[in-house]
């Protein structure tokens, strides 16, 4: 498809302005995980081990064996008094004996193990802090299928901006003897650097 000179530069502004902050983030989050092993970050981990109540326990042992939704009478229990809150729409996995859960997060990670023999709940959770949940969210880790289609999303709006961009350079290129020289240089560096120092 043809685009004139005022349409691409119309796409290639307005793709500018969409992924402007996506840019800025993706470019800070590429420095901070090519340094995360220089980045020292001491994950915050929050352990309980707590008795369930009988009428937990009980709704617990109702539960047909496999993946199933979390009781309601845990949920409440779980956030009032240990302040664990599991998403709504997680399911756990029931044995009969032994109810596990796990809720992964951008730069955090939760599980929780229900032993109902026992009658005892044992949570751990851990926060990774702020650089940890950007890095996530840059790889697309534990962010859900919203942040997944976002991602992809951005990328095309990203490759619009880039095909614009370079039409504008076709269309400058007569005027600024300079273009090719810098675009080609941009090219090679980065195929020096992988032929060369990448082994």
């Amino acid at each position: 498809m043809r685009f004139s000179l005022g349409s691409a530069r119309q796409w290639h502004w307005i793709s500018a302005a969409i992924c402007m902050i996506g840019m800025f983030m993706f470019a800070i989050t590429g420095i901070t995980l090519n340094h995360a092993a220089d980045i020292e970050v001491a994950p915050q981990v929050r352990n309980v081990e707590a008795e369930l109540p009988d009428n937990v326990l009980s709704d617990i042992s109702e539960l047909p064996e496999g993946s199933v939704a979390l009781p309601a009478s845990l949920r409440n229990w779980l956030a009032d008094p240990q302040r664990i809150t599991p998403p709504s729409d997680k399911e756990g996995e029931w044995d009969g004996v032994e109810l596990y859960v796990s809720w992964p997060g951008p730069g955090q990670d939760h599980w929780l193990s229900v032993d109902t023999e026992m009658g005892e709940l044992v949570y751990e959770g851990s926060d990774r802090g702020w650089i940890a949940y950007f890095n996530d969210l840059h790889k697309g880790r534990n962010t859900g299928t919203v942040w997944q289609w976002f991602i992809d999303i951005f990328s095309v709006v990203v490759i619009i901006f880039t095909v614009t961009g370079l039409q504008l350079l076709i269309k400058q290129a007569p005027h600024k003897a300079s273009t090719w020289p810098v675009t080609a240089l941009g090219f090679l560096i980065p195929v020096f650097i992988m032929l060369v120092f990448i082994h």
